[in-house]
């Protein structure tokens, strides 16, 4: 039985699908740990699996970002990058990239001591760390450790070759191509940025461990033995790195369980009075960009009369609750992955989560990128005929009603029913005998002594 600790950043949308992993590793017998912030200790206990308190990043993010107890410098970034996803995609990943140092690598030396000393007790035969815990991979490489990589958004965030760069899209979808001038503004900060970490991480390897192999470039980083992506092997993307085994999961949660029984009643409810339902969510972090939420909405309650809209609006649930009522739920979050199998349709930003939740409950979408790999993520989506996208800034309310009928028409609805069933067969479960497996055969149980447990 492999004993593997699971790293995960403190972001709600990372470690709810890392701890579905580890409980997809434990039931096929693993002995697993999942290290993440302390505030994430439930979804352990959920999973299944041990908790280690482990912190990789000061910034972090619960469940809804705006909510979340931040040290003031990263409550400064996070209302410096919402305000940058107002004035658009290069704006918004020029920002990304300004803040990448403070975000990603604040404190290479603790992390690496932290993961140093927590190897030394629990002796694992091998990690899991999540590809954007930059800190930790590091960490992992000085150690010596055998780990695999857990991809938790667009493939692309695992670099495919010297000419592609973290923080550039590789593609994207028509509604919000950059021109080409604003393009090369945005290639030139990662190109620097690229080129800053890469000897972050060459300077910190050498001083810790000089007879090791170099790290190489920084963002390019990854498992030398899997790679598990939280996506579905769509054939334009990008080829994959030599080396490691790429095992592309599709999703990493299940869909099956059905919504608490308050939540059976407001769908029910909202079923009598609109022939559609549409959930309206724009993740844990874009939550806070009420104006586009009150757009959609109020698009869908004023340009038709037979949809009904559930949105969840994070912070702001307050500030749209002048929308709640007859047709419209306004509520902080809701239970996604639950209610999905029981909507017509969804808008969303681009988030790999929901992407690839609504590819498994078969649902069509109206995608609205702003920042990060969602325009990786969106152009996808158009490219798969499984959603259409349009441009956050420029959408009027009158236009959300035309959006939303491209999104379900019939080719888009078969399309996405076809690619659900498809991917019925991927998932954790799959992810974990599949990794496991590749582990085993490229690290070999017995790789490093194990030292008991302590309490």
């Amino acid at each position: 039985m492999p004993r593997i600790v699971i790293v995960s950043p403190p972001f709600h949308s990372h470690a709810a699908p890392l701890s579905a992993l580890a409980a997809a590793l434990a039931a096929n017998g693993a002995e697993v740990f999942f290290a993440c912030a302390p505030a994430f200790e439930p979804l352990a206990d959920r999973a299944g699996v041990r908790f280690v308190p482990l912190t990789v990043t000061r910034n972090a993010n619960t469940g809804v970002a705006e909510r979340t107890d931040q040290a003031a410098r990263e409550a400064a970034r996070l209302d410096e990058f919402l305000a940058a996803t107002r004035h658009g995609p290069v704006e918004t990943l020029l920002t990304q990239a300004r803040h990448r140092r403070a975000d990603l690598l604040a404190d290479p030396q603790g992390v690496y001591e932290d993961l140093r000393a927590l190897d030394r007790r629990l002796r694992p035969d091998w990690y899991v760390v999540d590809q954007l815990a930059y800190a930790a991979t590091l960490a992992l490489h000085c150690l010596g450790v055998p780990y695999a990589s857990y991809c938790p958004g667009h493939p692309t965030y695992v670099l495919s070759g010297p000419g592609a760069f973290f923080g550039l899209p590789h593609d994207w979808p028509d509604a919000v191509r950059p021109a080409p001038s604003r393009l090369t503004e945005l290639h030139t900060a990662v190109r620097d940025n690229d080129r800053a970490f890469t000897e972050l991480f060459t300077a910190f390897a050498r001083a810790r461990t000089p007879s090791a192999p170099a790290p190489g470039r920084a963002f390019a980083l990854t498992s030398a033995h899997a790679v598990v992506y939280a996506y579905p092997a769509l054939p334009w993307l990008p080829e994959r790195p030599d080396g490691p085994a790429h095992l592309f999961a599709g999703h990493m949660a299940g869909l099956d369980a059905p919504p608490a029984p308050e939540w059976t009643r407001r769908m029910r409810e909202l079923r009598e009075r609109a022939e559609r339902v549409v959930l309206v969510a724009f993740g844990t972090f874009l939550s806070a960009r009420d104006d586009v939420l009150r757009t959609v909405v109020s698009g869908l309650l004023d340009g038709t009369d037979d949809t009904a809209v559930v949105v969840a609006a994070g912070a702001r649930a307050d500030a749209l609750a002048d929308l709640a009522g007859g047709r419209a739920e306004v509520v902080p979050t809701v239970p996604q992955r639950q209610l999905l199998p029981h909507v017509d349709a969804m808008v969303h930003h681009g988030g790999g989560n929901s992407f690839t939740e609504c590819l498994s409950a078969g649902v069509p979408a109206l995608v609205l990128p702003m920042s990060s790999d969602q325009f990786c993520v969106a152009r996808d989506a158009e490219r798969a005929g499984v959603g259409v996208v349009r441009d956050p800034n420029a959408l009027r309310a009158p236009d959300v009603p035309d959006a939303l009928a491209a999104a379900m028409a019939g080719p888009v609805r078969r399309r996405t029913s076809r690619m659900a069933r498809e991917l019925r067969r991927y998932g954790p479960s799959w992810a974990a005998e599949r990794l496991v497996t590749a582990m085993e055969t490229t690290v070999g149980r017995a790789a490093r002594a194990r030292l008991p447990l302590r309490s």
